[in-house]
């Protein structure tokens, strides 16, 4: 279990802040719901099994390991293992309303989708990360075996259980988040900056605008630099 190194309030502001950065993007292109590549689309002769994919996306990075014959599972935010166990309902492709909902209510499903699906028209890194973790990388049958062992629902967290989260457990043994890591020291140095603390209340009021925080988080959110502060 990983331990959370910020107080629970700023903890909750900082998974708000990464929710508006996430659902941004999506809302973006909701305006209808897009298809997939054809089979086919990629060509996986290159990728072998427990390789760890990445998809970059605009503001964030999807990931997910490979398991062999086009299949790759990956972690995603998804309303609908919480409202029904039908699994061909699950199985199907996670819609932006579903995913949205899924990481509003903190469930999410490790799933097994086709290269096609799980990158939808993205380009694929492979094994990326590993220059980071070049010591810590476990076998590739580890990998993939860790991986179809966690197939299934799950809770999620963009701060604490996300899709990086998975695939690091599962190549190198222990789940990390750069890009989470990354995103709180940038919200953190902003605050430190005493020329900047003006600009982090503004912050805070317009995730109350934004995120539709109740009246009664309100200085809760505009303290949130003092937490993160004394957390430093």
């Amino acid at each position: 279990t990983m331990k959370n190194p910020v107080p629970q309030a700023a903890s909750l502001m900082l998974e708000k802040l990464m929710l508006l950065v996430h659902v941004r993007p999506l809302l973006a292109g909701s305006g209808g719901e897009t298809s997939p590549p054809a089979p086919g689309y990629y060509d996986t002769s290159c990728f072998k099994r427990g390789d760890l994919l990445e998809v970059p996306r605009t503001l964030f990075i999807h990931f997910g390991i490979y398991l062999g014959e086009n299949r790759v599972a990956h972690l995603m935010p998804d309303i609908l293992p919480a409202l029904t166990g039908d699994r061909r309902q699950i199985q199907q492709v996670v819609t932006n309303k579903r995913l949205i909902l899924g990481v509003i209510a903190r469930t999410a499903s490790v799933r097994v989708d086709t290269v096609e699906d799980f990158a939808y028209g993205g380009s694929i890194l492979v094994n990326h990360m590993d220059r980071l973790f070049e010591d810590q990388v476990l076998g590739s049958e580890e990998a993939a075996r860790r991986a179809e062992k966690l197939v299934g629902a799950t809770a999620y967290s963009l701060l604490w259980n996300n899709c990086e989260h998975f695939v690091t457990y599962c190549r190198y043994g222990a789940p990390v988040s750069l890009q989470t890591d990354k995103f709180c020291e940038t919200v953190k140095m902003i605050i430190r900056d005493q020329r900047s603390v003006l600009a982090s209340v503004l912050v805070g009021l317009a995730s109350i605008v934004c995120l539709g925080l109740a009246p009664s988080t309100t200085l809760l959110t505009i303290f949130i630099p003092f937490f993160l502060w004394m957390a430093g």
